[in-house]
């Protein structure tokens, strides 16, 4: 079974949506059998290459105080530690993920396993530890830390290598009906939108599985 999973570096919930599919897999009695892949989706295609901080660029996008947005940052991270996730909102930064993308896309064809745990560390950085993940020197540290080569890695930043992929997954999640990420579709033909609760998850695992199958 192959799930492909559509999401923004940046996307709080996408990080949660992640692990809520984990804890669906770790029950899935086929969970070897899954492959997972994941596809450039950008929330802000037009964000500025240089970062603000996160909870200014909410209250500016909502029309909202500083105070309001907090709050809503608060929201997200009691979710977050729901699922284990300690989310420090209120230091991160935001800005254009482009590059983000074209690293993970990039490590993911070297080496699919070490490309999943590359988006793992970017996700966790973000969002857990406050860092910055937009420059090229910092990606290129995140890769070093997951085992990639660090002048393969800035020169692979330094040309428009994987651009127009990061353009085109786009593109074909919106053809799927894609308004939001997370968005995960399985098999090509059963789609979940959002963080759904485990639950959710395991019953899509559980009818891709008996449709494929029911083909062979």
């Amino acid at each position: 079974m192959h799930i492909d999973l559509w999401s923004d570096l940046v996307c709080p919930w996408c990080f949660i949506g992640k692990r809520q599919l984990e804890a669906a897999l770790a029950e899935f009695p086929h969970r070897d059998e899954v492959t997972i892949q994941h596809r450039a989706y950008q929330l802000n295609p037009g964000a500025s290459t240089t970062t603000e901080r996160t909870t200014e660029m909410l209250a500016s996008k909502y029309g909202v105080d500083i105070a309001q947005a907090e709050a809503m940052q608060r929201n997200v991270t009691e979710a977050a530690a729901g699922v284990g996730l300690r989310y420090q909102l209120e230091r991160t930064l935001s800005g254009n993920t482009r590059d983000g993308h074209r690293l993970v896309l990039w490590a993911q064809e070297l080496d699919h396993a070490r490309g999943q745990l590359l988006l793992e560390r970017l996700f966790s950085a973000h969002f857990e530890q406050a860092q910055s993940i937009f420059d090229t020197p910092a990606l290129v540290e995140f890769a070093v830390a997951e085992g990639f080569d660090a002048d393969a890695a800035a020169t692979m930043l330094a040309s428009d290598a994987y651009v127009a992929q990061v353009q085109q997954e786009q593109q074909i999640a919106q053809t799927l009906g894609c308004q939001g990420v997370p968005f995960f579709v399985l098999d090509e033909r059963f789609g979940v939108t959002g963080a759904q609760p485990p639950e959710v998850f395991a019953s899509a695992l559980q009818q891709a599985w008996d449709a494929e199958q029911a083909d062979r």
